[in-house]
């Protein structure tokens, strides 16, 4: 486990280079890598309350799926069924690591067949249950294009047991890891928020392959110690085309954004 991987590393910010915000970007990783931070007290706190309280907006499965879960609780010695009392196997393995959870088809339709999401940002997992892969990315021209195909055909073709890692952002107005709408962003972008998401995924199974997501936070206002971070992400906001502009939150949030590192 990589324990520099648990913070913001605004040396190696998921931009670096400037490359664009929307592409597949997964590079391969060790297995012993997959999930690469143990679930802080904190998290456990977060998620379990979700699990308690709001069940059925974090927790969805298919009638089908219970044979997903029960091969994806097999990569994980540490499950006891018997800690929780939750209907899902998939609830029990998200309490387990800090990652959020969804189990997918690794050929086929590849739709989602189960998931345990507490930290979503602006998407619910009640819309995406089912879906095919092209379907979650379909609402969102660019991410279809850029994306959903692309995702869909590696998944189909990757080797079992490894192991694929990315690492998304956005820029939020707070450090909520619940979000399941999109929301204008308030106030100036020095209170704002980098939200680093790292992604993997991973054809655990013949028949199956297990998405994850854990976000990390950091101060935006801290980029301006960081000048190549600076010029890096200038860069790459640039490349937005208006469909992705939109997708991040509005012409205003960019404008501001850009302004904002352009001029402190």
């Amino acid at each position: 486990m990589n324990s520099s991987r648990l913070t913001f590393d605004w040396n190696s910010p998921p931009w670096q280079g400037g490359v664009v915000k929307y592409r597949l970007g997964l590079q391969p990783i060790q297995l012993a890598d997959w999930f690469d931070a143990p679930i802080s007290d904190d998290l456990f706190a977060h998620k379990k309350k979700l699990l308690d309280e709001k069940y059925e907006q974090v927790v969805q499965v298919t009638e089908f799926s219970e044979p997903a879960q029960r091969a994806l609780a097999s990569n994980f010695a540490q499950l006891d069924p018997q800690d929780f009392a939750y209907p899902d196997t998939i609830a029990h393995l998200g309490l387990q690591v800090a990652d959020d959870l969804c189990l997918i088809e690794s050929g086929g339709e590849q739709r989602m067949l189960a998931a345990s999401v507490c930290s979503p940002t602006y998407w619910d997992v009640r819309d995406k249950i089912g879906c095919s892969l092209v379907e979650i990315h379909g609402p969102v021209a660019t991410l279809e294009e850029k994306i959903g195909h692309k995702i869909a055909r590696f998944i189909n073709n990757a080797p079992v047991l490894q192991p694929f890692e990315r690492v998304n952002w956005f820029i939020h107005a707070d450090q909520d890891r619940f979000h399941l709408k999109p929301v204008s962003i308030q106030g100036e972008p020095e209170s704002w928020f980098v939200r680093s998401e790292r992604e993997t995924v991973c054809r655990f199974h013949e028949d199956f392959a297990l998405f994850t997501i854990n976000p990390r936070f950091a101060r935006l206002a801290e980029i301006h110690e960081y000048p190549e971070a600076t010029v890096d992400l200038i860069k790459s906001l640039s490349s937005f085309d208006q469909k992705e502009i939109d997708y991040f939150g509005g012409a205003k949030k960019h404008r501001l954004l850009l302004a904002y590192l352009r001029n402190p």
